[in-house]
């Protein structure tokens, strides 16, 4: 079973900041998780909320907020905001990263990131990509068709399963009370792999995998060894 660091490993460190991400990968993740939004000068900051008041120090949106700006801002234990390219770099290959696109306008940019790492060396499957925002993230398929796609959703009708197919989506990442065999089984059959969020407790992780779910989306990737057989993307 495949255990992706939902925001680095945000159940020991701040969320989506450098210190939570090395922290999931050193916890032996097999893939990290983190959130995008788009700055005010265009770049990807890695912060999950539209706002930067839950995260951080500061007040105010992160669209309204230059990159540099958001890295005046304390994260928590003195760590910063930081650029897309710093989490790439941070985790250096040595695991794929799950990029959450977060708002419209995200899917061009991390598209284009993503491609500049590429041509830097980089591999296509060291990238993944999910959403909630469907049409963003049908149109990240339009334009990156060789990098891996997820299905995100809370919500249980098996009309995601389809819909991923239809997409040619990797996989649904689906919330862990939504996740059913049933839905899993259908998922399967349409080649779809199922990974779901957030789960963070042992018993939660050990019923994931009898269920027969790919993978699980958790804040305490360590915790997640404990009990879990663990595979590669």
């Amino acid at each position: 079973m495949i255990v992706i660091g939902h925001r680095g490993s945000a159940g020991n460190e701040p969320e989506n900041t450098l210190k939570s991400i090395v922290r999931a990968v050193e916890d032996g993740a097999d893939v990290v998780e983190l959130d995008v939004h788009l700055t005010k000068d265009g770049r990807l900051a890695v912060i999950h909320d539209a706002e930067v008041n839950r995260t951080t120090n500061g007040k105010g949106k992160v669209a309204d907020m230059t990159l540099e700006e958001l890295g005046l801002l304390d994260a928590g234990k003195g760590e910063k905001v930081p650029s897309l390219e710093e989490a790439i770099e941070a985790v250096d290959q040595r695991i794929p990263i799950n990029i959450e696109l977060k708002a419209l306008g995200t899917a061009q940019a991390v598209r284009d990131l993503i491609e500049f790492y590429v041509a830097e060396g980089w591999n296509r499957r060291d990238f993944m990509v999910s959403s909630f925002e469907h049409n963003e993230l049908h149109f990240f398929s339009s334009i990156a068709p060789d990098v891996k796609i997820g299905v995100l959703t809370g919500e249980v009708p098996f009309k995601y399963a389809k819909y991923a197919e239809a997409l040619g989506a990797y996989s649904v990442n689906i919330s862990h009370d939504a996740a059913s065999p049933a839905f899993i089984e259908d998922a399967h059959k349409r080649g779809i792999r199922v990974f779901v969020w957030t789960v963070n407790e042992l018993e939660d992780m050990a019923l994931m995998e009898k269920m027969g779910a790919d993978g699980i989306i958790t804040d305490f990737p360590g915790r997640a060894n404990e009990v879990l057989t663990q595979g590669r993307v």
